[in-house]
This record gives C-alpha cells, sequence and structure tokens, in this order.
C-alpha cells in the first residue's frame, strides 16, 4: 500500500503546455499520481494556501513538500525515482542548460504565437492574466503587436523546429536516442501547446515529418496512473505531514544566504504574483527551499529553482 506522505500530487489544469510536461514526465518514470485541478486563473486559495503566494502551473506536492516549477519537479523526480532516469545519456549538464531556452525564449515564443493567433477572441480575463506576463504592464498593445507579426513569430520558430526534425532525422526514437529525457518533454510541451491551441499548426509542422513522429512517440508514453484528488484533500495531506525539515548551508552562495534566514523567493519575470515569504532551509546553486507557517496546516517546505527566480533577504 502506498504510504500517504509519500504520494504524487500534481495541482494543474489540463490544458496548461507545462503542466503537460510534468504529466509526461510521470509517464517516462512509469508513476502512479494524484490530480488536483486548478483554476485557470487567479485566485486559486486553495493552491496558494500551500505555496504562500505562487500561483503558476503546475505545483507539486509530495506530503508536507511543495515543488514549484517544472524544473524542480523534474530534479525531485529524478532524486526519488532515479530509474528510468531523464538523463540517459552523460549530457545532463546540456540539458539542464537547454532547458533556459525550452523554458524560456522557446516557450514565450509559442506562447506569442498561440496568443497572437487568437485575437480579439481571447476572453479579456484571460488576455489580461497572460498578457501580463508576456507582454509586459502594455498588455493589449503586446497582443496587438503579436497578431499582426504572426508571420514574422512563425518564423522564429520555425528555425528551431527545423533544427529538432534534424537531430531526428536518423529514425532515432527521441532525441538523444532510443530512450525519452528530459529534453524531450521541455521540447514537446511546446510543441503540444501549438498542435492543440494554434489553427495554423498541423499545416505548419507538416514540413517536419520526422518532429510529428518523435511527438507521437512522446504522446504514446502516457501520464503514468492518475487518479483524482480535491484540492481540500490535498491540504488534509499537507496538514497530516511533516515537511523535510533538513537544513544546510552552501559556503559558495553569492547571496550568502544560510538556514533561518528569512527571504522572499519570486519568479524574476513578474507575473503578478506574490513573493512567497519564509524561513531558509538548505539553497544550493539548483534550488532553495523555505519554511514557512500556514494557518489551520502547520509548516510547509516550498521548493524553487535558483534559475529562473529571485531571493530577497529581509533587511
Amino acid at each position: 500500500m502506498t504510504d500517504p506522505a509519500a504520494e504524487i500530487i500534481l495541482h494543474n489544469y489540463p490544458q496548461s503546455p507545462v503542466a503537460e510536461k510534468a504529466r509526461v514526465a510521470f509517464g517516462i518514470k512509469g508513476l502512479a499520481w494524484r490530480n488536483v485541478e486548478i483554476p485557470r486563473l487567479a485566485p486559486k486559495p486553495m493552491l496558494t494556501k500551500l505555496t504562500g503566494g505562487y500561483r503558476r502551473t503546475p505545483v507539486m506536492q509530495i506530503g508536507a513538500d511543495i515543488y514549484c516549477d517544472s524544473a524542480c519537479i523534474i530534479r525531485e523526480l529524478e532524486r526519488r525515482f532515479p530509474s528510468p532516469t531523464f538523463f540517459p545519456t552523460k549530457d545532463a549538464g546540456l540539458m539542464w542548460a537547454l532547458s533556459r531556452w525550452t523554458d524560456g525564449a522557446f516557450f514565450d515564443l509559442g506562447v506569442k504565437i498561440v496568443l497572437g493567433s487568437a485575437g480579439d477572441a481571447l476572453p479579456q480575463d484571460f488576455a489580461q492574466d497572460r498578457g501580463r506576463l508576456y507582454f509586459g504592464p502594455d498588455w493589449a498593445k503586446g497582443l496587438k503587436a503579436a497578431n499582426a507579426a504572426l508571420p514574422h513569430l512563425a518564423t522564429q520558430a520555425r528555425s528551431p523546429l527545423g533544427w529538432i526534425n534534424a537531430q531526428l532525422a536518423d529514425g532515432r526514437a527521441f532525441l538523444l536516442g532510443d530512450a525519452p529525457a528530459a529534453i524531450d518533454v521541455q521540447v514537446y510541451c511546446v510543441v503540444w501547446f501549438l498542435r492543440g491551441r494554434w489553427d495554423k499548426a498541423p499545416a505548419f509542422l507538416s514540413e517536419f515529418p520526422d518532429l510529428e513522429r518523435w511527438a507521437a512517440n512522446i504522446e504514446a508514453i502516457g501520464h503514468g496512473t492518475v487518479s483524482k484528488m480535491t484540492p481540500e484533500a490535498a491540504i488534509e495531506r499537507a496538514t497530516a505531514c511533516t515537511p523535510d525539515m533538513t537544513e544546510a548551508s552552501d559556503p559558495q552562495d553569492p547571496q550568502g544566504l544560510r538556514p533561518g534566514m528569512r527571504v522572499t523567493v519570486h519568479p524574476d519575470v513578474d507575473g503578478g504574483e506574490q513573493p512567497v515569504t519564509g524561513t531558509v532551509l538548505r539553497s544550493s546553486a539548483d534550488t532553495i527551499v523555505l519554511c514557512r507557517e500556514e494557518a489551520d496546516v502547520g509548516k510547509i517546505a516550498v521548493h524553487f529553482p535558483r534559475a529562473g527566480y529571485r531571493v530577497d533577504p529581509d533587511t
């Protein structure tokens, strides 16, 4: 019988491309997990009760440990479930470096194509929320510009998709060979998003037959074994569990972070979410873990990547 404290819970919604990345990652590992569906737009009170303010999708929960950002999720899944690995070759460092592009400029390009192609059909509340995240404060102007610039944006996507297609041209099943890797899910989520939300995607992607064959291979992996869970049950799980309270210092940390310091953490691109405040439990070049107290829940450990996130010590 599965230990409830070790059960994987994913807070997400079906249309999220980043959540699809996590769902396929579960499939690669062959994992069973619980699905908590969250709203697409803020407020998300049941989620932020666990995260302390972070509202992006997805968030993984294991007991009273909360993992924010897909990079943090992939890293923790590899630590807990090393086989089959997300890193079947000796290129783990290169894959993490490439993820800064797949999760950054490449993903943003896909979002701009999807949002720009929707034009005036995009619901106003969704346009405002996502527009601010990807186009800044003057989001309405940015959306109009993206709509006008669709041919240019498609051109910018065409080149990297061609490179990926060339990587697969020797008939390999996945980007690095016969086994799926982290880089496959990191690239796939953008292709999945374009295929599902851009009406021109079928014709556009038909130029890349090996990429389409590869995408079918990824889709065939599935999402592991999924069962539903309510947000209330997820909060009850956190309440009943104790987080990993291990403390550790990084003597090379440029900010001099150490256990017990009170800090705030937030993405380094302003998406309008509330910074998460807590005390440092441990930090490294790759992750930081905060301890925070939540009324009616107790202690929660919230995990963030360091790359792409800003940590501000309280003064």
